[in-house]
Parts: structure tokens; C-alpha cells; sequence
């Protein structure tokens, strides 16, 4: 396959959302997102999505994504922005912002390098 064929590849989703939700117990010393509540603000976020019928996203939970202590974290792709969201109403701006409308919430923009 090459270049031009791949691009011609229809997308399934507008945006595909990866949100960790690995759960290790709260003394861990890397965290975990699951242990910051990730599992909430997941299913709000999928509740959201359906709510909405945005049928163009698509939502997974991950394992971890390799930050552990900076969670709750996802990545939105294909524009590959990770966000923390913390609050139920971090969910909701990012469905409403980011998914819905494609505007990034800065706020909420976490940029993350290996160390």
C-alpha cells in the first residue's frame, strides 16, 4: 500500500478518543488514572456522546497511556491532543467544544513529553 492509496482510505470516525482507565491502588507510586476517577468522567463522556448523537466519534477506554501521575488523561485523534480532564464539566467541554464543534480546549491541553 503506499501513500496515495492510504489516503484515500475512508475515516470511520471524525475523532477517536483513547481514555485511560487503568486502575492501580492509590499508593502505587506511578498513580493511575483509574485511581483519579477516570472511570466517571469516562462514562459521562460516552453518555454525553450518545446523548448527543454524535455518531462520528468514536470513544475507547485504554490501558495505560504512559503518564500515569498527570491522569485522568485521553488523547483525541486524529488531531492527537491529550487532555486532563478532571471535573464532570471538563467532560462535558470537551464533548462540546472539541468533539462537537472541532475547538480545542486549551485549558485543558496537556502537553506531555518522555522523560
Amino acid at each position: 500500500m503506499n501513500l496515495e492509496t492510504e489516503s484515500e482510505l475512508p475515516q470511520l470516525y471524525r475523532h477517536h478518543v483513547f481514555a485511560c482507565n487503568t486502575q492501580r491502588p492509590p499508593t502505587h507510586p506511578h498513580g493511575s488514572c483509574g485511581a483519579s476517577g477516570a472511570q466517571a468522567l469516562w462514562d459521562r463522556m460516552g453518555k454525553a456522546v450518545e446523548a448527543q448523537g454524535l455518531n462520528d466519534i468514536g470513544l475507547t477506554m485504554a490501558g495505560c497511556l504512559g503518564f500515569c501521575n498527570s491522569g485522568p488523561l485521553m488523547v483525541v485523534y486524529p488531531d492527537g491532543v491529550w487532555y486532563r480532564a478532571t471535573t464532570p464539566e471538563d467532560v462535558d467541554e470537551i464533548v462540546n467544544s472539541h468533539l462537537k464543534r472541532g475547538k480545542r480546549v486549551d485549558r485543558l491541553v496537556m502537553v506531555l513529553k518522555r522523560s
